[in-house]
């Protein structure tokens, strides 16, 4: 029988210093509450408003088995609704891009207004009592924040994304966000992970010096992380001392000097994760947004596309190329430890770890699951149908 680890008392609560029991990576009913209560009140990017600069353009965002397409409509407003014909149901657009003067339903060609409203309805007369006005796409609550759109499934009082951003709006105000244009299109990449392994990963920091030599060689120690109660910083200073890598040491030596951003942030690269799975990798010469989106227990779906400032300068070209090589390292590392991860809390040797003081990030996470699914508290595996 294997021994149970000893759950130490940290700041009044006996779990505190524990990360979150490994069935929690996997139990279907866990995955369900996740949706619901994690999932569904949380803030979403679907896009940059300058990815749908003219009328009609627009954009999508598939989650959690609703599809959300954002539009601009004839009068500039940019607006969300759910991309459902309020007919039967069909979905109107397909694919993650275009652009329509109208969006008809190829079912039974119901046609709405950029704005929403429905203006066509083929035989009409079959409907009588049919008000129009009260049949117009579903709207999605929407907020816009410098410059992108965050969607939410359902309001639960929750604060904001300015909100959450708050604690370091000033810090990222000099990236000037709003003026951001997309340098790359979405890429969808599958995982077999739990999406929260993705998210431990992405806050955590003790595995950056044994894990990514890459960025070791890039930052030395200067790798820190920070907790907020609703987004994580992570940041690293660029050494001068020059790298052994190709990619990196000429990145050093090419990244230019951008006019814009205060001396401290020109050779810095900062990440911020907005709760519970949006993120921004924020370097000197451009923006990678990155979402994890929840497909099963063991499976999630990693959204991703790069931002820019328009910038000719052949030095800016290149360093961007460069930062593409390095973190495509650096991807490749990661899904091989997330991977890892998963496979080895499928061990029934293996239920809690320990979560060091250091570990702010992860701890505030673990913390923040367990008030919304208690449950997540019990080391063992509840029976089937707990849930209920």
């Amino acid at each position: 029988m294997r021994a149970r680890p000893t759950l130490v008392a940290d700041q009044g609560d006996p779990l505190e210093g524990w990360s979150l029991p490994a069935w929690t990576y996997s139990d279907p009913e866990f995955h369900a509450l996740e949706l619901e209560r994690v999932f569904r009140p949380s803030w979403q990017a679907v896009c940059h408003v300058n990815e749908i600069p003219a009328t009609g353009d627009w954009r999508t965002l598939d989650f959690l088995g609703e599809s959300i397409v954002t539009i601009r409509g004839t009068d500039g407003a940019v607006r969300s609704f759910f991309n459902i014909c309020r007919h039967r149901g069909s979905r109107l657009v397909d694919g993650q891009a275009g652009c329509a003067r109208k969006l008809v339903c190829p079912y039974h060609a119901w046609t709405y207004e950029t704005d929403g409203r429905l203006t066509g309805v083929p035989g009409k007369s079959d409907y009588p009592g049919l008000d129009l006005s009260r049949h117009g796409l579903a709207p999605v609550e929407q907020e816009f924040w410098q410059g992108f759109v965050f969607v939410r499934l359902k309001d639960d009082g929750g604060p904001s994304v300015a909100e959450m951003i708050a604690p370091y709006a000033d810090e990222v105000a000099p990236y000037r966000f709003e003026e951001l244009e997309a340098i790359g299109r979405v890429t969808l990449r599958p995982r077999d992970v739990n999406w929260k392994n993705v998210g431990d990963n992405y806050s955590d920091n003790l595995h950056i010096n044994v894990a990514h030599p890459g960025l070791t060689r890039l930052f030395s120690k200067s790798y820190a992380i920070a907790a907020e109660p609703h987004v994580d910083r992570m940041v690293g200073d660029l050494v001068e001392r020059p790298s052994a890598n190709l990619s990196e040491r000429l990145y050093q030596r090419l990244l230019p000097d951008v006019p814009h951003l205060p001396e401290s942030h020109k050779r810095r690269w900062l990440y911020f994760k907005l709760w519970p799975n949006v993120a921004f990798d924020v370097y000197p010469d451009q923006i990678d947004f990155m979402q994890w989106l929840p497909v099963s227990p063991t499976q999630c779906l990693i959204r991703e596309i790069s931002y820019a400032l328009p910038d000719g300068r052949r030095a800016m070209k290149a360093a961007r190329y460069l930062n593409w090589r390095i973190n495509r390292q650096v991807n490749l590392e990661d899904t091989a430890l997330i991977t890892r991860v998963q496979q080895g809390m499928a061990s029934h040797s293996f239920s809690v770890g320990p979560l060091g003081t250091s570990e702010v990030c992860l701890r505030s996470f673990c913390r923040r699951m367990r008030d919304l699914i208690p449950q997540a508290r019990q080391e063992a595996q509840p029976a089937p149908g707990w849930s209920a």
